[in-house]
C-alpha cells in the first residue's frame, strides 16, 4: 500500500518528533513525582513550571494563570461546571451557540437538567454569532458566556474579541473554547477579552490526554477534581509529566511558527477550495469563506452520503491506490448517522448535511497530498453520483431545501 494521505487534522495531528524526544527522559529514567520534596522528584516539578511558561507564552497569559487538564473536554467541563457553581448565588444563566462542541453542549446541558438556564443563540448561515445577539442575550442572572473560538467542524472563527468587549462590560464571564485554534493563528487572551481558555495539545502536534485551561487572576471556579493539592489545589491528580512537557514543547515549536505555518495553510486551503468549486458541480462551502482557520475545508455535495465518501477514499482502490482520511464531521460524531447538528444550525437540511466532507490539513501537507487527493474525491464523487436515485446533476439544492432553477441562494450559485 502506498503511504496514506492524512487530511483530518482537525481531529489529531501526528506528534511532532521534538515533542516526543522532550517527552522521552520524563518517560523512562526521570520517573520522579512532582509533588515530592526531594531532588528527583523537584527536576520534575522544575519541567512542568518551564512547560506552563511555553502554554502561556503561546496564549499572552501570565504563567501563574495556567492549569493542566487532561485536554481541552475537561478543561470545557471546568470552565463551565466550575464557573456557574461557583457563582450559582448570582444567577443562574449560561449563553452559548447552537454551533458548539459537544464538550461544550452537553456540559450546559447537564446544568439545565440542575436548574440552571441556558439560551442557544443561532448562527448565520456562514456560522457567525453576531455580538448583538449575545448582548441583548445578557441578563441580570447571567454568570458564564462560552463560546469557540475556531469551529472545529467548518473553521469558523467566531469575533470573540467583539463578544469578549460586551462580556467585559456587563461584568459576566467568557469562556473561549480554542482547542482548535490555539497553535495554529494568534491566541491572546488580553486581545480577545476572555477570563477562561481552553485548549488541548494533540491538535497542535502535542501528545494525546494534556491539555490546559486559563482561569485569568480573580476568576471565582470551583474544582472540577478533588483529592489531593495539585495546580495551586485547584485540579487534583498526579501531574502527567511527559504529557505535559510535550505540551511545553509543541507550544514552543508553534509560537515560532505559527505566522509561517498560517500563511502556508491558508494558501494551500484556498487551492483546495478554489479547485472542488471549479471542478465540482452542485456543492457548497460550509463555513466563512475569509474567517476561517487556515487548515479547514468543510464542503456539501448533493447526492451521495459524506461517509460513503469517506470510506470509498479511505481505502486503496483503482480510483485512489493511496489511501486518503478525511472526516465528514467532528470526531467525537462521525461514527453515527445523524447530520452534523453545526450544518444544521447554518440552515442545511437534513439531506445536504449528510453529504459534508472536512478535509482539515497540517505542516505535514502538501499541494502534491492535496492534488491527488482532491482527484481522488472527484472520482469516487463522479463514481457515488452515477449510482445515485436521487441525484440530478445541475439541481442545485439551496439551503432552505427548495431546489431548481428559481432557487438565488448561495449554495446555488
Amino acid at each position: 500500500m502506498d503511504k496514506a494521505i492524512f487530511l483530518d487534522n482537525a481531529a489529531t495531528t501526528r506528534t511532532d518528533p521534538e515533542v516526543l524526544e522532550a517527552m522521552g527522559e520524563w518517560q523512562g529514567d526521570n520517573f520522579g513525582s512532582p509533588a515530592t520534596l526531594y531532588a528527583f522528584g523537584s527536576q520534575a516539578k522544575q519541567a512542568i513550571e518551564a512547560a506552563r511558561q511555553h502554554v502561556a507564552d503561546l496564549i499572552g497569559a501570565d504563567q501563574k494563570d495556567v492549569y493542566f487538564t487532561s485536554g481541552a473536554t475537561e478543561s470545557n467541563n471546568w470552565a463551565i461546571k466550575g464557573v456557574t457553581e461557583a457563582l450559582a448565588e448570582k444567577g443562574k444563566h449560561i449563553i452559548t451557540n447552537q454551533a458548539e462542541h459537544h464538550s461544550i453542549l452537553m456540559p450546559c446541558g447537564y446544568l439545565q437538567k440542575k436548574g440552571w438556564e441556558v439560551t442557544y443563540l443561532p448562527v448565520d448561515s456562514d456560522g457567525l454569532v453576531d455580538p448583538a445577539d449575545v448582548d441583548k442575550a445578557i441578563r441580570e442572572d447571567t454568570v458564564l458566556v462560552t463560546m469557540v473560538h475556531g469551529n472545529h467542524e467548518i473553521g469558523t472563527i467566531q469575533p470573540l474579541a467583539e463578544i469578549g468587549a460586551i462580556t467585559r462590560e456587563k461584568g459576566v464571564y467568557l469562556h473561549a473554547n480554542a482547542a482548535q485554534s490555539v497553535g495554529h493563528i494568534p491566541v491572546d487572551v488580553a486581545a480577545l477579552s476572555c477570563d477562561l481558555l481552553s485548549l488541548s495539545g494533540h491538535k497542535f502536534y502535542g501528545p494525546k490526554g494534556v491539555g490546559a485551561l486559563y482561569i485569568k487572576r480573580g476568576v471565582r471556579i470551583v474544582p472540577l477534581l478533588h483529592g489531593g493539592g495539585q495546580e495551586k489545589k485547584r485540579r487534583a491528580g498526579t501531574h502527567n509529566v511527559p504529557g505535559i512537557v510535550g505540551l511545553g514543547k509543541a507550544s514552543e515549536l508553534a509560537r515560532k511558527n505559527l505566522a509561517s505555518e498560517a500563511n502556508r495553510l491558508s494558501t494551500l486551503r484556498d487551492y483546495i477550495i478554489d479547485k472542488i468549486e471549479k471542478n465540482m458541480d452542485d456543492i457548497r462551502l460550509n463555513g466563512h469563506r475569509t474567517r476561517r482557520l487556515p487548515n479547514n475545508v468543510n464542503v456539501s455535495i448533493e447526492g451521495i452520503e459524506g461517509e460513503s465518501i469517506m470510506l470509498s477514499l479511505s481505502y486503496p482502490t483503482a480510483e485512489n491506490a493511496r489511501p486518503v482520511f478525511v472526516s465528514t464531521g467532528s470526531a467525537c460524531v462521525s461514527g453515527t448517522l445523524e447530520p452534523s447538528h453545526i450544518l444544521l444550525a447554518l440552515g442545511l437540511p437534513a439531506e445536504l448535511a449528510h453529504g459534508s466532507v472536512r478535509i482539515s490539513l497540517s505542516r505535514h501537507n502538501t499541494r502534491e497530498d492535496a492534488d491527488y487527493a482532491l482527484d481522488s474525491l472527484f472520482a469516487v464523487s463522479e463514481r457515488l453520483r452515477s449510482m445515485s436515485p436521487v441525484y440530478k446533476r445541475g439541481s442545485k439544492q439551496c439551503a432552505s431545501g427548495s431546489s431548481g432553477e428559481g432557487c438565488d441562494c448561495e449554495a446555488a450559485s
